[in-house]
């Protein structure tokens, strides 16, 4: 049956590309994950803050290389992609997107940060810098972002990303004390990135 559209972006765009680098600021970066940060991933996903609004927790060295491998296949499949955020190559957080789909132009905005890092709003301008290649080099139309309505520092995040607030979601997330009714945000290419952050 005939497409009466386009795909927002062209199939293999992406995949067909190195995972780039990308600056953040002057000390930030986005990097692509390494072997060589299993530990850092395993201390994340084993933190009690992250594993409240996470489903898994790692407890060997090979889940987490496993894990690190993993983005690289979904990277070339044009699924997901993540990064590392760096600064002097120390790894203080991820931020990636899931879900994403080329032909629909969209994907989901996805941000941890280690405990040591908190507070100094990396976070938000690692998302920020995300955002703005998203639209600008990918050419999506749309992000998205999802947290429990628990989470209020990431409410804060994607209200300074200029995420607007769409709705509640009732019950749609499950995290390992239950049911979580969701915020849902999101953010339109067309929408002017904010000036500060």
């Amino acid at each position: 049956m005939p497409l009466l559209v386009g795909p927002s972006s062209p199939a293999g765009s992406l995949g067909a590309l190195e995972q780039p680098r990308l600056d953040v600021d002057d000390r930030l970066v986005l990097r692509p994950w390494r072997e060589s940060d299993a530990e850092t991933v395993m201390k994340a996903f084993n933190c009690p803050d992250i594993q409240r609004w996470h489903v898994r927790r790692m407890d060997s060295r090979e889940e987490a290389v496993g894990w690190i491998e993993g983005w690289a296949t979904r990277w070339r499949d044009e699924t997901d992609a993540s990064w590392a955020i760096s600064r002097d190559d120390e790894v203080l957080g991820q931020v990636g997107l899931r879900h994403l789909s080329l032909f629909e132009g969209s994907a989901a905005l996805s941000y941890w940060v280690l405990p040591n890092a908190r507070g100094a709003g990396i976070a938000a301008r690692a998302a920020l810098a995300m955002t703005e290649w998203a639209f600008e080099v990918v050419a999506l139309h749309r992000l998205s972002l999802e947290h429990s309505t628990a989470n209020l520092a990431s409410c804060r995040v994607a209200a300074r990303l200029g995420f607007e607030v769409e709705g509640t979601l009732r019950g749609s997330a499950r995290h390992a004390d239950g049911w979580h009714d969701m915020h849902q945000h999101a953010r339109l290419r067309t929408r002017s990135i904010p000036s500060s952050s």
